[in-house]
């Protein structure tokens, strides 16, 4: 009815949920101890292939027959995890700018080589961290999808840059963020190279847009000072979140980007989002009927002020650095 893809994945009923505190699947697999899914005593980054994917590069043919309306397909594509440091009890906010820069590049490496796979058309990668969100490990890792099609929301906001490039001739994004630097309101962050701010339309309390300032596409556009700079504003963004409300803050963090479907896509200007579950210290917001059911978000909160907010908890640990 809706025109998109549901996948099922069975198998991962079974995947791991809160293993006991003495075990890590993704720490160093340390002499004498049980083998972890890292089967060294220690690393930089490390990225693997998920042990319960929901898409494979052999995936087993559909537990059931399509119909006309019941259209099926093998789940083709791959699910990889993405650990950023060997530290169990870290968080990305907690890593160096260094470290940083190196993930930066290690999913450069990534999004080249699955993008780079004829059946890969869309690769997504995102962080989900803390409980509220879900996350069943808390050693700090990401994760990244290859889709052999594109995804229905990056599909949306394609089809809306393609639009206003072909009815304006420039970049939507690069017209909005020009619009957010001249106002400031919205701004929580700038540097060399990117700018961070809530959207007028955020959907989330403290949702934040981080985006280079310079038009590219992905993030294999990027120069080293750039990937540096990008480095520098995701750990200020991320430890100003820390210190909106005294805790590590939980979000989800999604890179957008063109797709890798073998088309020209000038008019696409990567960006990161970040979606965080608290809109005070002590309360979620949650997701029910309106915004679930209908697809429209209320946000109870407005922009502006929550951009003050942010903009002063990082302008804090600027001063304090």
């Amino acid at each position: 009815m809706l025109g998109e893809w549901v996948i099922t994945a069975t198998h991962r009923q079974d995947r791991t949920y809160h293993p006991p505190a003495d075990y890590c699947p993704l720490c160093p697999t340390q002499p004498g101890s049980m083998e972890t899914e890292i089967p060294l005593p220690t690393y930089d980054i490390a990225v693997f292939e998920n042990k319960f994917p929901s898409l494979q590069r052999r995936p087993p043919r559909p537990a059931v027959r399509g119909t006309v309306w019941a259209k099926v397909k093998p789940a083709l594509g791959s699910c990889e995890v993405v650990v950023y440091t060997p530290q169990h009890d870290a968080t990305l906010a907690e890593l160096s700018e260094t470290r940083i820069h190196h993930l930066l590049q290690v999913w450069q490496h990534r999004f080249h080589e699955l993008g780079s796979r004829p059946e890969v058309k869309y690769v997504l990668i995102f962080e989900n961290k803390g409980e509220v969100i879900g996350v069943t490990l808390s050693h700090p890792h990401g994760q990244i999808y290859a889709f052999p099609f594109i995804p229905p929301l990056p599909a949306r906001e394609l089809a809306a840059f393609r639009h206003y490039w072909r009815e304006r001739k420039q970049c939507l994004l690069c017209r909005m963020l020009a619009d957010e630097r001249r106002r400031r309101s919205h701004i929580v962050l700038d540097n060399a190279a990117f700018t961070a701010y809530i959207p007028f339309a955020a959907r989330y309390p403290y949702e934040v847009h981080l985006l280079p300032r310079r038009h590219v596409s992905d993030i294999l556009e990027f120069t080293d000072i750039e990937l540096r700079a990008w480095a520098q504003g995701l750990k200020r963004l991320l430890t100003g979140y820390d210190r909106l409300f005294g805790f590590s803050f939980p979000y989800m963090m999604l890179l957008h980007q063109q797709p890798t479907d073998g088309r020209a896509h000038p008019y696409f200007h990567f960006h990161m989002e970040f979606l965080p579950p608290f809109r005070t210290a002590t309360k979620l917001k949650y997701l029910a009927g309106c915004e679930s059911g209908a697809g429209t978000f209320i946000n109870d909160t407005l922009a502006e002020e929550k951009a003050e907010e942010l903009r002063r908890a990082i302008s804090a640990g600027m001063e304090h650095d």
